[in-house]
Parts: C-alpha cells; sequence; structure tokens
C-alpha cells in the first residue's frame, strides 16, 4: 500500500470508529478519497477533454460545463509550444481544433492566442482561444480531478506547475512506461502526481506491463484497461486488479476497448443497463466517458454515487 493509500485508509478508519462521515475542506479533496479507498462503491466519472459536445474540446468552457455537470475529474490532453509552454491540445497541429494551421511545437503561445477554438463540427467559436495547462489547473483547482493525458513526456514541467498552484495531490498522470522507469523519474521528486499504468492486456506489450507491475506487489491507485470482448480473462484481469488494491479504469469512448459496452451503445439503448451495467459488473469504478451526464445519471439510479 502506497503512503498516500495508507493516510486515506487511516483517515477512513478513525471516521468509521467516530460514526461519522468524514469531512472535506473542498470537493476535489472528497474524490481523492474516493479514489485511495478500494472498498468504495462510488463510481468516478472522468469526462473526456471536458464538454466537447457543447463547447470547444479542451477549453475552459469545457471545463467548467463538466464540473457543473457533477464530473469528479477531466481529461486533458497537453502539448509543449516553440517558447516551452504547455497548452491544452490532443493533436500535435492546430488544424483541426482552431482556425490555424500548424505544429504546436513550431508556434509560440502568442501565436496561438490568434486562433480561436473550434466546435466538435468544425464551426469558430469567437469566445475560446486555447488555454495552458496552468490557466486549466486554476478553474480545476479544490474543485474536480484532472487526469492530464499524453503528458508523461512533460512530467517534470508538469510537475512544476501542479506544486506552484498546490494541486499536485488531485492530479493523475499515466502512461505505458517501464514500473522501473516510472519509479526513478517519482524518486526524483519529494512530492508526486498520481500514476496509473495503461495496460492494453490483449497486446503483448500490454500483458507484459501488467504482469510487471501485478508480480511487484505494487498497487498503483488504478490500472487503465481495454477489452475488445467482456469474456472471462477480462473478468479474470479485473478481478485481480481488484484484488491488489486498485481500481478498474474503463473507457466507454469507443467499442473495440470496452467490449461494445460504449456510449453509444449506452445512449441508443432504452436503458444504458446493457453498457454501462457491464462494466459495473466488470468491477470497474472509475469510467472515462464522452457522455458524462448520461453516465452520472445512470450510477446515481444505481446508488453507486
Amino acid at each position: 500500500m502506497t503512503t498516500l493509500k495508507r493516510i486515506f485508509a487511516l483517515a477512513f478508519a478513525l471516521a468509521a470508529a467516530a460514526g461519522c462521515t468524514p469531512r472535506y475542506a473542498n470537493n476535489a479533496e472528497r474524490i481523492v478519497a474516493e479514489m485511495n479507498d478500494p472498498s468504495s462503491r462510488y463510481v468516478i466519472v472522468v469526462a473526456h477533454r471536458g464538454d466537447w459536445r457543447n463547447y470547444p474540446e479542451n477549453s475552459i468552457a469545457a471545463i467548467e460545463s463538466v464540473i457543473r455537470m457533477g464530473a469528479d475529474m477531466v481529461e486533458l490532453d497537453v502539448k509543449m509550444t516553440r517558447d516551452s509552454v504547455l497548452v491544452l491540445s490532443h493533436d500535435k497541429t492546430v488544424d483541426r481544433t482552431t482556425t490555424g494551421k500548424g505544429l504546436i511545437s513550431e508556434m509560440t503561445l502568442d501565436s496561438l492566442r490568434k486562433f480561436n477554438l473550434r466546435y466538435a463540427h468544425g464551426i469558430r467559436s469567437p469566445y475560446d482561444h486555447m488555454p495552458t495547462l496552468k490557466e486549466a489547473l486554476e478553474v480545476c483547482k479544490d474543485r474536480i480531478m484532472v487526469n492530464v493525458d499524453q503528458g508523461y513526456d512533460y512530467y517534470d514541467q508538469v510537475l512544476a506547475i501542479t506544486e506552484e498552484l498546490g494541486v499536485t495531490g488531485q492530479v493523475l498522470i499515466k502512461g505505458k512506461r517501464p514500473m522501473e522507469e516510472v519509479e526513478a523519474v517519482l524518486a526524483a521528486h519529494p512530492h508526486n502526481m498520481m500514476y496509473m499504468p495503461i495496460t492494453e492486456v490483449w497486446k503483448e506489450s500490454g500483458a507484459e506491463l501488467f504482469e510487471q507491475y501485478m508480480s511487484s506487489g505494487s498497487a498503483p491507485i488504478a490500472y487503465e484497461m481495454s477489452f475488445p470482448e467482456l469474456d472471462a480473462e477480462a473478468y479474470e484481469y479485473c478481478r485481480r486488479v481488484i484484488d491488489s488494491g486498485s481500481k478498474v479504469w474503463m473507457n466507454t469512448l469507443w467499442p473495440e476497448i470496452c467490449g461494445g459496452c460504449d456510449d453509444r451503445k449506452a445512449y441508443d439503448d432504452t436503458s444504458p443497463d446493457a453498457a454501462y451495467g457491464a462494466l459495473l459488473d466488470l468491477g470497474s469504478s472509475i469510467i472515462q466517458t464522452d457522455r458524462p451526464a448520461l453516465l452520472i445519471k445512470y450510477l446515481k439510479r444505481k446508488g453507486r454515487r
């Protein structure tokens, strides 16, 4: 058990002994406590790139919207500008998501600010420009957890920003790197963000990475899992994760990574049980979605929030 997990386990034990519910200074602290409680039935909802159906993806407005919805975590993608500023963007270029053209790595922040962000259907938003990671984290501070995606290569730079803002404890970063490499990076800092391995166990490399973490006896905060089919093998993998003291993170973004139990299936069916319910049966307690409002409504009805 990690030091952070021990702290939260002790806090819950003391609260239970006192016959009271733990009190938290802010919403982010409450969510972090749920993340660190392996026995919690609460399902954490992760909003993929914010509320991109109603606002430009990775925008401040998209973040604010999912906070209002009640999402627990927002997934944000980062890229580095020519003048070494981390900005929010999934793509290496600005072509799809803004009114500009070109590689982010070849542009300064000032030049990027001249472009407007686009909505998912390509229409220009006159209100939104590409934010920096620092600006986004300032909005998220104390309100919602953050998953910094595509950010492990910039670990030191991301950590410097989270430490400056005092949000390190509410930020999760993930990757497919060998355990020894990750441990070396974390050991170089006295205070770290949460780290989660991405283990695509249906691939040989992903299965090897999974076994590496499992055989070490360590308990990452969670494992990001993906399965083309929810068969007996998938259930066994998830059982091992839960038994080890970690949580199962599943994505409902497209059918190939969640055994067909994606957001589209949940939205089209008269009841989303066939999609979201199957992932709960699998043992998932963290779900990344493109339809956070739908998932939150479902989980409340199931008593899992």
